[in-house]
């Protein structure tokens, strides 16, 4: 099977594409590079995937919409996996218009691809952020997302909402996949643990937000990528049971589907520190700080359908996952 992956070079798009390439696929990698975080991370990445045959990158802009047709044109791929997003809750504060470029844009591009070439099957990233003012523990697909409090997550909404358009207007079989606060090796440098393990090794505080009164349903990077392989395996059918008297959000009479993947476990922040610090051998110092703009105090993910549908359910401990983050962050920054 040949799949494009875009954000490629991305933590989650180069652990999918990875997955995909050991099992003997064909990965078209697609990425821009830019600077968001560093580009030096992103380029090692590349570098893992190039070791696979079956592997290619093309450098290039969502935002591109000649270079994006040219390339679904010459490539008509059967399976496209899109992971590509202007990432981060607090960035898109400060700086809007990258995410609407990028999330929005750039997903309508993708989309206009997979339509006028003939893919069997979109599968793209969500995120659990899109539950935004939800209080109902834990969050499931068939409430309502209607309440986002940042634009990050207003964006990931309206990619969801576009690809039921699609689905339902030219029968693009979609699949979102909404992610739940994903760690582990090759993670991101903008996110909690990579900034806590970084501060604490060199004995600098860490910034603990909401004065660490926060739950998350941290998930750990192979669940992800196992999830997103296993959903892009199962291109979404409409439901049978579907009525639109009483609409069901994760479902439809078009062929779409949404899904949480989420460890279904979530902890205290501070539980995760913790477990930091036990793997690490060292205590952090603490800067406790008030709740950020657009954060939530708590995430938790039902994924009875996931499990139900796509047949896993991601279950790798927060001590599990954390060690070996900790593992390939030293033999990385060879500390």
């Amino acid at each position: 099977m040949k799949h494009l992956v875009t954000g490629a070079a991305g933590f989650i798009g180069y652990h999918v594409a990875e997955r995909l390439l050991q099992r003997g696929d064909e990965v078209i990698g697609l990425d821009n590079m830019n600077p968001y975080y560093d580009p030096v991370l992103k380029a090692a990445r590349l570098e893992r995937l190039r070791r696979h045959t079956g592997f290619r990158f093309v450098k290039l802009d969502l935002a591109d919409r000649s270079a994006i047709e040219a390339l679904f044109g010459v490539e008509r791929f059967p399976r496209v996996i899109h992971l590509a997003a202007q990432a981060g809750v607090r960035y898109s504060v400060t700086h809007p218009h990258s995410y609407i470029e990028s999330n929005v844009v750039g997903f309508l591009h993708i989309l206009e691809g997979c339509r006028h070439h003939g893919a069997e099957h979109l599968t793209y990233a969500s995120t659990s952020s899109v539950y935004g003012m939800n209080t109902q523990m834990p969050f499931s697909v068939h409430q309502g997302a209607d309440h986002p409090v940042s634009l990050y997550a207003a964006t990931k909404k309206a990619n969801e909402l576009m690809a039921h358009s699609y689905a339902h207007l030219y029968r693009l079989p979609s699949t979102g996949l909404r992610f739940f606060t994903v760690y582990g090796p090759w993670g991101r440098p903008d996110m909690a643990l990579f900034l806590f393990t970084r501060a604490i090794l060199e004995g600098k505080p860490i910034d603990v937000f909401n004065h660490g009164r926060m739950r998350r349903d941290f998930t750990y990077i192979d669940d992800i990528a196992e999830g997103v392989v296993r959903a892009s395996d199962r291109p979404a059918a409409p439901s049978d049971t579907w009525s639109g008297n009483v609409p069901d959000p994760a479902t439809s009479s078009a062929p779409y589907r949404i899904y949480n993947v989420g460890n279904s476990e979530p902890a205290e922040l501070m539980d995760f520190i913790a477990a930091l610090e036990r793997a690490l051998g060292k205590t952090a110092e603490k800067n406790y700080l008030a709740m950020q703009p657009g954060d939530v105090p708590a995430t938790a993910a039902d994924v009875a359908d996931l499990v139900r549908d796509v047949g896993f359910r991601p279950s790798t401990t927060i001590e599990t996952g954390v060690a070996r983050f900790v593992a390939w962050y030293r033999e990385y920054h060879g500390v």
